[in-house]
């Protein structure tokens, strides 16, 4: 379940005292949560009359939730001024005196997420629901020629190939959800489609930025016109792969194979681009080309699986809601099947 909840008024006077200190402004109002991802929290509010969104860790955080906060101020710095959708960062507090954990202040996207509304223009526009596809696999392009060496985000790069890293750290997570009432013996078919993307890996390409999780619940987009106004959510973000990127919006693209049911409203409207016309989006606007793409994709179905597979772990362990866990479960299994497939030359992803 997304994480909705707002600022304590003695959190809110201590920001206030903050954005005082540090010069944003002098007042803070309109405090409201904004719904936002699973694992952190999103807070809507004024400075002075000018909107601004805040993003903190949970109430409970994790031991690395203050570095995944640091890690997105680190993304927010590195794409100022690019032509990578994105909110502009107002500014960063490492400072743990005053909320008790690592925040920022961005800029407040006019926008709306289609993974759960649909703005009026695009239910009477079949053109415009089919036109934002292709702006989101050019903006997805665009993400990955961003310079990235010299900048906060450089920081992130870990030495060696990324892509040998990839199985490995994945099986690893899944190992991780053992407990006595789970084993990841229990998910044979992953350790069949982790073998198959270890003796087909391709070679490592030059580095770039990569997303790490975009699908519709991910993206803003604009209200006038059928673009991309911001990429969200940046957790996951690193130094990688961008490729890695274009699998997984194929494989969580509403259009026919729907495995994590994002956009399913926008879907029904009809009208959608086809997976190879995001492609050639992507390929315009300057996107990597790769004669492997059936192993970027495949190797999304694997990861992803693996993270949602966790809800039920935790369900299994009294962690978690039946509901979300058996869902998420099945979401896991159908990838991977569908993995599998496109492993044995039948993509029904492009």
């Amino acid at each position: 379940m997304p994480v909705d909840v707002t600022l304590t008024e003695a959190e809110t006077d201590a920001l206030r005292d903050w954005v005082r200190r540090t010069g944003i402004g002098s007042t803070v109002t309109g405090v409201e949560p904004l719904t936002g991802g699973s694992q952190n929290i999103v807070v809507r509010l004024q400075v002075d009359g000018r909107p601004m969104v805040l993003r903190r860790p949970p109430p409970h955080p994790r031991p690395t939730s203050d570095n995944t906060m640091r890690r997105e101020i680190a993304v927010l710095q590195t794409l100022k001024g690019t032509a990578a959708p994105h909110p502009e960062l107002i500014a960063g507090c490492e400072d743990l005196d005053v909320l008790g954990v690592v925040f920022y202040l961005m800029q407040a996207i006019d926008g709306f997420n289609p993974g759960t509304e649909i703005d009026e223009a695009y239910i009477r526009d079949a053109g415009m629901r089919h036109r934002v596809g292709l702006s989101y696999a050019a903006s997805l392009a665009e993400l990955g020629k961003v310079p990235w060496e010299g900048s906060p985000l450089a920081a992130l790069k870990r030495p060696g190939s990324f892509l040998a890293r990839q199985v490995p750290q994945f099986m690893r997570l899944l190992e991780s959800y053992r407990h006595e009432r789970y084993a990841p013996e229990s998910f044979p078919s992953v350790h069949l489609l982790a073998e198959w993307l270890e003796s087909h890996r391709p070679e490592d390409t030059e580095p770039g930025i990569m997303h790490g999780d975009c699908h519709l619940s991910n993206v803003l987009l604009r209200r006038d016109v059928p673009e991309v106004a911001a990429f969200v959510d940046w957790e996951m973000c690193t130094v990688g792969d961008p490729l890695l990127d274009l699998g997984w919006m194929l494989i969580c693209w509403p259009d026919g194979p729907n495995p994590i049911d994002v956009g399913s409203e926008l879907a029904a409207l009809g009208g959608l681009a086809t997976r190879p016309e995001l492609v050639e989006a992507y390929l315009a606007a300057g996107g990597r080309r790769t004669s492997a793409l059936d192993w970027y994709v495949a190797m999304a179905c694997f990861k992803l699986a693996i993270v949602i597979e966790g809800t039920w772990s935790r369900y299994l362990a009294g962690q978690a809601s039946a509901e979300a866990g058996e869902r998420l479960h099945a979401s896991a299994e159908n990838l991977i099947e569908l993995g599998t497939r496109v492993s044995k030359g039948d993509n029904p992803f492009v």
